[in-house]
């Protein structure tokens, strides 16, 4: 697992990269940063023109198609000294088809922290090209984040040996290395990024979405979160209230959770998606390509190969090994979406016989590494977000106190989940709360759907975010199904009720459940106009 406690992360834009891949492997802040007023200048109207391929820092790709614009929105490093310095805010959308029939532009955030919107939505569009019909599909990239002053920390090469070291350790010199390479990490975060440290916080990052807003031309904020983006979003909707438009929160983040209780609830969640995975290997009979006539016997193989490359790691890619760590990583990605448990069953199977390849490009994906060795600064700016969110800083006795509890929730992902809650003791930058205040009394209905086998944002975490944004604000949906997110499933009851919402203004009923078997046409009824 992630070093840093990724609460989030958006995985659909990486399962087609995987799939091809897969083919070939066979062969806050304190004071300084929080938020204090705003400019009293509006944001200048955004000159769109042609983009370029998204940078390494992104995530690299090709050049979007002639259908893809892009613009730079400057916002002030410090909300507290708003006429100060100036940051760059990256941003990308497609126009939509309808143009008399248009509602406005749909902003979106796929999550992380640290995914980069420039790269994602156009390779997600086509997801949402039912939206597109009336809104302009625009994303950006968040403070920190991408082209948007960039959070760096280490290079690649370093990147390769701080991912290599074992995240779990068992032994006093394994511990040592450990706590070296975290404070090494930081301290390169420090000092090749200590202006920028102070003010990637979400609420600054809320911000800049008003004035996207503004920039924009839109009265209100039609919005999409994904993941972290839930987050994001619950954040804007506290600050702003009456600014917000037709909204969906997707793969939701619980609001309520420190980052000692989001960490658990993930074991909880990634140990559930693994169970199920392994539970639809089973059923499968004779066509699984694992060992084990039960769930739990394939989760015992899952175990002892975590141990067997603790032991002895084997060839991944190029000359690099696959250990513990590595494979652990990579069973986590392909747990994010269900189109990917093939590449899953296949990386285990290829693995016990010593073939480590497609384990590691899972692996790989997770840490934004690309075939060229570069690595995308998602690491460094999802460390560097949840450390300017979090007060939480937990000391090597808490965390080692912690860990059988951990390890009681997930056998396989408890370790590493539990000794990441060291991702922030030592960061150079204080963080700003113990949780987010997403209450937004006034705000317009926000569509908040949970999916009950989410791994890495839990289905509790949407019930809690409904009640917490309040009394007719948050409307909660489930879907019962698997993978990171409900929407991008193709779940036909999941996307009518979203589409209906964003496209008509009328709002499923409360409590309507979506099933993959049944997929029932959810009630609606009349939202705002």
């Amino acid at each position: 697992m992630p070093r840093n406690v990724v609460r989030t992360a958006a995985a659909a834009t990486l399962t087609a990269a995987l799939l091809t891949t897969g083919a070939c492997a066979e062969g806050g802040s304190g004071t300084a940063g929080r938020p204090q007023g705003g400019s009293t200048q509006e944001p200048k109207p955004l000159k769109w023109g042609e983009c370029s391929a998204p940078t390494p820092a992104e995530g690299g790709g090709q050049v979007p198609g002639k259908d893809w614009q892009c613009a730079t929105l400057d916002v002030p490093l410090d909300y507290a000294d708003p006429e100060g310095k100036t940051i760059p805010i990256a941003l990308i959308r497609a126009k939509a088809r309808d143009q008399k029939h248009r509602l406005g532009s749909l902003v979106f955030n796929f999550g992380g922290p640290g995914g980069s919107g420039i790269s994602t939505l156009p390779g997600a569009a086509q997801e949402y090209a039912a939206l597109r019909a009336r809104y302009d599909l625009v994303s950006f990239d968040p403070r920190g984040v991408g082209r948007s002053a960039p959070v760096r920390c280490e290079d690649d090469k370093q990147l390769d040996a701080y991912y290599a070291q074992d995240s779990s350790p068992a032994t006093p010199a394994q511990e040592k290395a450990y706590l070296d390479g975290l404070r090494k990490y930081q301290e390169a975060c420090k000092k090749n990024s200590g202006t920028v440290l102070p003010h990637v916080g979400t609420e600054n990052a809320a911000r800049d979405l008003d004035r996207i807003r503004q920039a924009l031309g839109d009265e209100k904020l039609n919005y999409f979160g994904i993941s972290y983006g839930t987050e994001l979003g619950g954040v804007y909707a506290h600050l702003f209230p009456k600014n917000v438009g037709r909204t969906v929160f997707d793969a939701v983040v619980d609001p309520t959770q420190n980052a000692e209780q989001g960490a658990l609830g993930q074991a909880k969640g990634f140990q559930l998606a693994l169970g199920n995975f392994a539970q639809d290997c089973v059923d499968r009979g004779d066509a699984c390509r694992l060992q084990g006539s039960t769930a739990k016997e394939i989760e015992a193989n899952v175990i002892k190969l975590q141990k067997a490359l603790a032991a002895k790691p084997i060839p991944g890619i190029g000359d690099r090994m696959l250990g513990e760590s590595a494979a652990t990583n990579g069973i986590a990605q392909a747990l994010y979406s269900k189109e990917l448990w093939p590449l899953l069953e296949q990386g285990l199977d290829e693995a016990e016989g010593g073939q480590g390849q497609l384990l590691m490009a899972l692996s790989d994906a997770l840490n934004g590494r690309d075939q060229q060795g570069r690595y995308s600064n998602l690491g460094a700016a999802n460390a560097a977000i949840n450390c300017a969110d979090s007060k939480d800083r937990y000391s090597l006795a808490q965390t080692k106190a912690k860990l059988p509890e951990f390890r009681k929730a997930s056998p396989v992902f408890g370790d590493f989940l539990g000794w990441a809650m060291l991702s922030c003791t030592d960061w150079p930058v204080p963080g700003s709360w113990n949780t987010p205040d997403v209450s937004a009394p006034g705000a317009a209905p926000i569509l908040v759907i949970g999916n009950t086998g989410d791994p890495a944002t839990p289905y509790e975490g949407a019930r809690k975010m409904a009640e917490r944004l309040g009394k007719g604000v948050g409307v909660e949906l489930t879907y019962k199904g698997e993978g990171h997110g409900a929407y991008n499933s193709g779940d036909a009851c999941v996307q009518q009720a979203v589409n209906t919402y964003l496209l008509d203004g009328k709002v499923p009923t409360a409590g309507t459940v979506c099933t993959p078997a049944a997929s029932p046409s959810p009630a609606a009824s009349p939202g705002p106009a």
